[in-house]
């Protein structure tokens, strides 16, 4: 079931942020991207289960700075 979804539209990208649960009550995040092209559109998945949610977003900030330091 999903809970909350955000779209984002960057360039030739679109992403898409989902929150779910599932039967069992585990929610979870669903990252996705696609990429339209010409024949064959490409899609790709990142799920990150609540319980991993805060080590996921540590790495996640971290990357996020070191990004914005070499920009």
């Amino acid at each position: 079931m999903e809970l909350f979804s955000e779209k984002v539209f960057a360039g030739s990208r679109t992403y898409f942020f989902d929150v779910k649960q599932g039967k069992d009550g585990v929610r979870y995040l669903v990252i996705s991207e696609s990429r339209p092209k010409e024949a064959d559109p490409t899609h790709h998945r990142v799920m990150v289960f609540e319980e991993n949610l805060e080590a996921f977003n540590l790495g996640w900030q971290k990357e996020v700075e070191f990004l914005r330091k070499k920009g």
